[in-house]
């Protein structure tokens, strides 16, 4: 199997892929290779290839499902597919093309979508094809790896090979502005401009507004890791063209309704357990006379650069116990770099961090940022708690703490304003009421575990939304996951990174290029959103309580139960309700 990356900024054809500007524009595109298949076609496919007439062949696919590469896909019935959507909602679907002798330069247009008393712009919509990584069979890590279908490309045209089906990936943002209505359209998928493949699709625009992203209540946190775009896109850390290639990569993550920046206070608080390390965003130095200063330089700019995305809401600092409990600092008596290890618990965890949190705390009154900053904690035992806490509430007890916690430690540290409980230990309805009470958030997350559902690369997308009910059904104020963007040497071909299961490590690509997860991961916040709005308005919501009774009646880690079809009821009861 062939696993070598092929990258090149070009606007010629590149490892069998045609790479055109967009929209006219002389920008270069970004193109990728593709891994080959890891085993070789069974014998029911080669026959199903057998049987298809030669062409290009499409029709509207299941956005709950993946769809292999090199088998003819099995669709759903019915040539028109129908998308139904608040004003200002991102709506998903997707088409699956196949051809038995391949097909060069496919593209894909969409035309306008009428009513019978307006008409809003094919640019609303969309369309992206869907590239396959190598990924871990379902549940399993080192066995047999498939290919999945999963990051969303750029490219307006593209080839195909002989006996392969290429999802397509379609996005439907209404606008705020539009009237009411069933709207009508189609999507035209051509070979060179020939061969055209009609596929009707139906918008049913409903008479309520979903608010913009930044105005979402859902509280959103996907770790970032800027050191991993530097890398991936061969940049300088912290450079004018790093912060540069971050931007339409966290625009997109500010899009998703993101509330939270990622920043670290000293050396990778994870240890490296992603393939890139975390670059410092804070230098530490104790001079001669042994007190100590701090350059905040790359920890102003990168939040601010944040801010300026829209991302705001908060700050979350890792971590006063990072994994490996070691710290970072330029000595000037020895001229050089010295780690120290500061465990929870000895004399050097106050001696390093009581100087640093006033200094800090400073600094972010100076910036007007201590409200809003937290020390941020992950899965650190009840032990290191203690100690984290007594040192913060001693030197800064104006900044809150956050915590990803699978100790339930919230029920002890009841003032800290950002808990994660793990989905697998659910926090007691009570406790979430009172921190809500007092402004706090409660949320939950996934991360290489449960196996189901999750993110991975080989969970089917529903799972994805999944989310959204499942934190909607026990009253969560959102998510948070690791990580964003941690990628492994090459994503766009192989998503699977040591231990971990396939793309648990990221949802989205380089390049700012989408999955089909993240944007199912979409479809679940904005359903959540809905939801409250529904009962904030007073509609008759009870099919949907019905829904969301359902699903904390069933347990939501058992992947034999019929989640794909309880998601699918949950959906229609929202847009029953939402048209009353």
């Amino acid at each position: 199997m062939n696993l070598t990356k092929l990258l090149t900024i070009s606007t010629a054809v590149a490892a069998g892929v045609v790479a055109a500007a967009c929209c006219g524009s002389s920008e270069p595109v970004v193109t990728f290779a593709e891994a080959d298949d890891p085993a070789p076609l069974a014998a029911e496919a080669e026959a199903a290839w057998n049987d298809t007439r030669k062409g290009l062949h499409g029709a509207w696919g299941d956005p709950d499902l993946r769809y292999p590469r090199s088998e003819v896909p099995q669709i759903l019935d019915g040539e028109e597919f129908e998308i139904t959507a608040w004003k200002g909602e991102r709506a998903s679907a997707q088409i699956v093309l196949w051809t038995a002798d391949g097909a060069d330069g496919v593209e894909c247009r969409v035309d306008d979508f009428r009513s019978d008393a307006a008409t809003l712009p094919a640019s609303i919509a969309r369309t992206r094809f869907v590239r396959y990584t190598v990924a871990d069979s379902l549940f399993t890590v080192g066995g047999p790896s498939i290919l999945a279908a999963d990051m969303l490309d750029s490219l307006s045209r593209f080839d195909m090979a002989p006996r392969t089906a290429r999802p397509v990936w379609v996005t439907v943002e209404v606008p705020r502005d539009a009237a009411a209505g069933v709207y009508r359209s189609q999507i035209v998928a051509t070979r060179n401009g020939c061969g055209k493949v009609r596929l009707p699709l139906t918008l049913v625009v409903q008479d309520r507004t979903l608010p913009a992203p930044e105005d979402w209540n859902y509280h959103l946190d996907l770790w970032q890791h800027p050191t991993s775009v530097a890398r991936a896109q061969g940049l300088e850390v912290w450079s004018d063209a790093h912060f540069e290639a971050m931007k339409p990569l966290m625009t997109m993550l500010a899009d998703a309704g993101q509330k939270v920046v990622t920043a670290t206070l000293n050396k990778d608080p994870w240890n490296h357990q992603c393939y890139d390390g975390y670059a410092n965003m804070i230098e530490w130095t104790r001079r001669k006379d042994g007190t100590w200063s701090y350059d905040y330089k790359v920890f102003d700019r990168w939040v601010e650069f944040m801010f300026s995305l829209g991302i705001d809401k908060m700050i979350n600092c890792y971590s006063m116990v990072p994994w490996n409990c070691e710290l970072d600092y330029f000595d000037e008596a020895q001229g050089k770099s010295v780690t120290v290890k500061a465990e929870p618990g000895t004399p050097a965890f106050p001696e390093m961090w009581e100087p640093f949190l006033a200094d800090f705390k400073k600094h972010l009154a100076d910036k007007g940022w201590l409200g809003i900053t937290n020390i941020a904690m992950d899965e650190r035992s009840p032990e290191a708690m203690d100690a984290a806490v007594k040192v913060l509430e001693k030197c800064a007890p104006e900044m809150g703490f956050a915590l990803a916690d699978n100790h339930k430690s919230y029920k002890k540290y009841t003032m800290m304003r950002d808990v994660c409980v793990a989905q697998g230990q659910p926090a007691d309805h009570a406790d979430i009421e009172a921190r809500r009470a007092q402004g706090f958030n409660t949320t939950f997350y996934v991360c290489c575990g449960p196996l189901y559902p999750n993110t991975f690369t080989y969970s089917e997308p529903f799972e994805a939304e999944l989310l959204g009910w499942y934190g909607l059904a026990w009253d969560y104020d959102g998510m948070l996951r690791w990580a964003y963007n941690s990628w492994p040497a090459d994503p766009q071909v192989d998503s699977r990174y040591g231990t971990w299961s396939s793309g648990d490590t990221y949802l989205v690509y380089p390049h700012a290029r989408s999955s089909v997860r993240f944007e199912r991961m979409i479809d679940g916040i904005e359903a959540a959103e809905k939801v409250r709005a529904l009962r904030a308005a007073g509609v008759d919501t009870s099919a949907v309580e019905a829904a969301l009774a359902k699903i904390r009646a069933t347990n939501v880690n058992d992947h034999k139960q019929p989640w794909k079809q309880i998601t699918a009821e949950a959906r229609a009861a929202l847009d029953e309700a939402s048209a009353k």
